[in-house]
């Protein structure tokens, strides 16, 4: 059986190996020596180019647009409006200004508080130096009709910028 399994390997193997020999092409050379010879590639030429105008920078004395002009040397790092973080929060910080109210005021002696509804319905009283709201609002005034505030709030620079707020005094008009 092994005899005949080798004799049939070589079989193979021959017919293989004469499968390989370069005759026979001769056709197939010419085919594509004729098909070939009438084609020709056309390029376009090179587009002219025009030689670029020189052009001379004259904005020395103007700043930069890609430095970044917050930390110049003398100039410390800390922006001077930065809020005290470490400052425990008071109970009106949790809650945007535009969802406090203010429903009223009181006047001890000299002293005028101000009567803030929260979201939650509860009414608390705040003075001068209290805070409001969640961008650092820090009371500078209260009066009968209005609570002023400063508030502190980060720009897209991420520098501390101050704004003045007012939360003016809701009248029975302004409820319903």
């Amino acid at each position: 059986m092994s005899s005949r399994f080798s004799w049939w390997i070589a079989v193979m193997m021959l017919s293989l190996v004469g499968a390989c020999s370069q005759e026979g092409y001769e056709d197939l050379e010419s085919f594509v020596r004729e098909s070939g010879a009438g084609l020709k590639g056309k390029v376009d030429p090179l587009p002219e180019i025009r030689p670029l105008e020189h052009f001379v920078y004259q904005a020395f004395d103007i700043p930069d647009p890609f430095s970044n002009r917050k930390n110049k040397p003398g100039k410390p790092d800390r922006n001077e409006l930065e809020p005290d973080l470490k400052r425990p929060k008071e109970a009106l910080e949790s809650f945007p200004l535009e969802n406090l109210v203010m429903v009223g005021s009181l006047r001890r002696g000299n002293n005028v508080f101000g009567l803030v509804r929260a979201p939650d319905n509860s009414v608390h009283r705040v003075r001068t130096g209290n805070y409001l709201g969640q961008n650092f609002g820090l009371i500078t005034g209260v009066s009968e009709v209005e609570i002023k505030l400063r508030e502190i709030t980060r720009d897209s620079g991420d520098e501390w910028s101050e704004r003045a707020s007012v939360l003016m005094l809701q009248t029975q008009e302004q409820k319903q």
